[in-house]
């Protein structure tokens, strides 16, 4: 139970940029800052590895339909790390306890992960790139300073990361009319381009619904 506040912080944070929860554990870790990051976290081929993916993320994070697709191909990523880091803040291999972390951190991460893409996909009906690059800086500088806080401040850091699951999820129920016009959009896109192949192909084109 007392690492349970811990797990879950790190499970919103890991569904909005796992690659920053891994690098920042991994930072405080081997800088000796903090001695309660896994010894798995701290290692410098995990460390290279998440440093890498985390600039890929940042790059795409912040361009406009990339960062849906990069959320799209992330929905399993994002809550598998969320339980691995979560288990591994656990600790004891293969105790029940290490277990119902992984569980819990992982659901975590999976909610907080579907509401970022759902964030992302109505911000993305807007024409202007800059509200895409405004809330992924924010996301980035949310993670890292949210899981840096809950390595020190766990209760504290739970309580916040609480509240900010809770409001992303009550934005996205606000915007999903916004949000289901545009896969409705994106369905019409995709239908259009498969019917232009076909015409091309000498194929029977169905009519349109």
């Amino acid at each position: 139970m007392s690492v349970l506040p811990l797990v879950f912080t790190s499970g919103w944070a890991s569904g909005i940029n796992a690659y920053a929860v891994v690098l920042v554990f991994g930072l405080l870790g081997a800088t000796g800052v903090s001695e309660e990051v896994p010894a798995a976290l701290q290692r410098p081929d995990v460390l290279l590895v998440a440093g890498v993916l985390f600039l890929c993320e940042a790059v795409a994070d912040k361009v406009p339909y990339v960062d849906s697709v990069w959320d799209a191909v992330h929905t399993v990523i994002r809550p598998i790390a969320g339980g691995v880091v979560a288990a591994l803040l656990a600790g004891h291999d293969g105790s029940l306890p290490q277990l119902a972390a992984g569980a819990v951190g992982g659901s975590t991460a999976l909610v907080s992960h579907l509401v970022k893409a759902g964030t992302r996909i109505a911000v993305n009906t807007s024409p202007e790139p800059a509200s895409n690059i405004v809330l992924s800086v924010v996301e980035d500088l949310g993670v890292a300073g949210l899981v840096a806080f809950a390595v020190f401040h766990p209760v504290a850091a739970a309580i916040v990361a609480g509240a900010l699951l809770a409001a992303g999820i009550a934005v996205v129920v606000l915007l999903w009319s916004r949000i289901r016009r545009y896969l409705r959009r994106r369905r019409y896109r995709r239908q259009r381009r498969e019917d232009k192949r076909l015409a091309a192909a000498g194929g029977a084109v169905p009519p349109a619904v």
